[in-house]
């Protein structure tokens, strides 16, 4: 039998948190192919530089439209971009708290200074994390071998007793390479499948 993770780390959107960023993208780009739009969204050298930390709010924007070719003005993106996260799931709160009664937890999330101050910062669901990873003051994001190195520096875990939980393929691939454990989790339900299988919670009643 595997032995179990002794730390839990928590993406946010995707998982624990509602994101309406991909419709608004989708509408600003007449992209309608999800996979397609998360795949040029993770890799905009924009993006990642504003959840590295890199840049400010308005280069940011000027930078996304320039590249995305928006018919929108910074402004009216920034406007529209600070409400992308809705908040946390119903039942994200009790499956963090009930999961740190086994383990410790933690978040690991691409971020930046908008949507952390903004938003996540203020909610109740943050203060069950023993340690939060956020990208932008990493100036690391997932899913860079850095970013990983980062939270594995910081903990006094070994890597493969670090279990991430993450809604993007790719940041799992990339939390593997790096010697964590990793599942692909979408919203609270998946989480908590994740979770049971790896013995922390129960499973859903008739999953």
């Amino acid at each position: 039998m595997a032995v179990p993770p002794e730390m839990v780390l928590f993406d946010l959107g995707g998982v624990l948190v509602e994101l309406r960023g991909v419709s608004t993208m989708a509408d600003l780009t007449g992209i309608d192919d999800e996979s397609e739009l998360w795949r040029r969204w993770l890799g905009c050298r924009w993006v990642r530089r504003f959840e590295r930390g890199d840049c400010d709010p308005q280069e940011f924007a000027s930078g996304v439209i320039g590249d995305w070719d928006l018919a929108v003005g910074p402004e009216q993106f920034l406007g529209t971009f600070v409400s992308w996260p809705v908040g946390p799931f119903a039942g994200a709160e009790h499956l963090v708290r009930e999961t740190g009664a086994t383990v410790s937890v933690g978040c690991l999330t691409n971020t930046n200074v908008l949507h952390w101050d903004g938003n996540a910062a203020h909610w109740p669901l943050m203060g069950q994390f023993a340690h939060k990873f956020a990208s932008h003051r990493m100036h690391a994001v997932k899913p860079d071998a850095d970013a990983f190195a980062h939270v594995v520096d910081a903990l006094s875990v070994s890597p493969g007793r670090v279990l991430l939980l993450d809604d993007n393929q790719i940041n799992v691939e990339g939390a593997r390479a790096a010697g964590l454990r990793a599942e692909r989790a979408v919203g609270v339900d998946g989480a908590r499948r994740a979770l049971a299988r790896a013995g922390l919670v129960p499973a859903a009643d008739g999953a």
